[in-house]
């Protein structure tokens, strides 16, 4: 009996000691509730996972708490600096000859990229990396035109293409900035800034604007005037004296290598409201 009565003096003076129950002290057992799983699809609720309501649009590339696709994935070599390399937005040789058929385009002046953009149907981005326009084969066959174009690119039939008409193509380099002018000239030509001088090739861009196979306009012009001959030789046709021609003036009008337009020098500033232009004092 001493014992028990011990025991319950012990129990009575451990209540005594601890707090009293109340909503504050109650919790349920350990690993007595498990705790909910959201739905799949349909059953998920009215929530993204990431605490916002199903109709708001996420950022892009957002995937609801779980790691991107572009971080997932390892990194490919072969894509590096791709994002940096220049591009050169495709004009097919059929395209050109329907542009000359709509009288969207002259060929009794110099194509340029003035000339292409100025059609409508032609966009150049030199933000998006565009530098300038790549003249392609396609309707190689029913090209039938005599042109003075110059591009950015071309290929060896392209070239074969176009001097085998009689015309002159010639491909040159234009920066960024250079671009912009010649994108929209109008709108160029009315901030009434000078006319900007038209920077050198880049390194890695020399040989391919000085060799005369690609018609480079670096490029020595007796070394172009050989590789026409070898060019018509090679493709079986008889190349056209351009000499003789009635409209040799045109087809031999060239641009300096600094230069932007046509028959304008840099450091020029254009009125169009006075329909002239200003040059420094030298």
């Amino acid at each position: 009996m001493a014992s028990v009565k011990h025991t319950t003096e012990k129990a009575l003076q451990m209540l005594r000691s601890l707090p009293r129950v109340c909503l504050a002290n109650i919790k349920d057992n350990p690993k007595a509730k498990k705790p909910s799983k959201r739905g799949r699809g349909q059953h998920g609720g009215d929530w993204h996972g990431n605490g916002q309501k199903r109709w708001t649009v996420l950022r892009l590339g957002y995937e609801c708490s779980n790691s991107p696709f572009y971080l997932r994935f390892k990194y490919e070599p072969y894509y590096q600096g791709h994002h940096l390399k220049r591009q050169y937005p495709p004009v097919t040789l059929k395209m050109l000859q329907l542009l000359i058929e709509t009288n969207r385009i002259d060929t009794s002046r110099p194509i340029d990229v003035a000339s292409l953009c100025s059609t409508g149907l032609i966009n150049l981005c030199p933000d998006q990396k565009h530098f300038g326009f790549q003249l392609t084969d396609e309707g190689a066959d029913c090209f039938k035109s005599k042109v003075n174009i110059e591009v950015q690119h071309a290929s060896e039939l392209v070239i074969a293409a176009i001097e085998k008409n009689g015309g002159v193509i010639r491909t040159a380099y234009y920066d960024q900035h250079s671009l912009h002018a010649l994108k929209d000239p109008k709108k160029f030509f009315e901030k009434g800034v000078p006319i900007p001088r038209r920077m050198i090739p880049p390194q890695d861009a020399i040989e391919y604007y000085t060799n005369p196979k690609n018609r480079g306009y670096l490029a020595d012009p007796e070394a172009v005037s050989k590789e026409r001959l070898v060019l018509a030789q090679k493709y079986g046709y008889e190349l056209p004296k351009i000499e003789s021609d009635p409209s040799y003036e045109m087809l031999n009008e060239t641009k300096d290598p600094r230069q932007i337009f046509y028959g304008l020098d840099p450091g020029l500033v254009i009125s169009l409201r006075d329909k002239c232009f200003i040059k420094a004092k030298e």
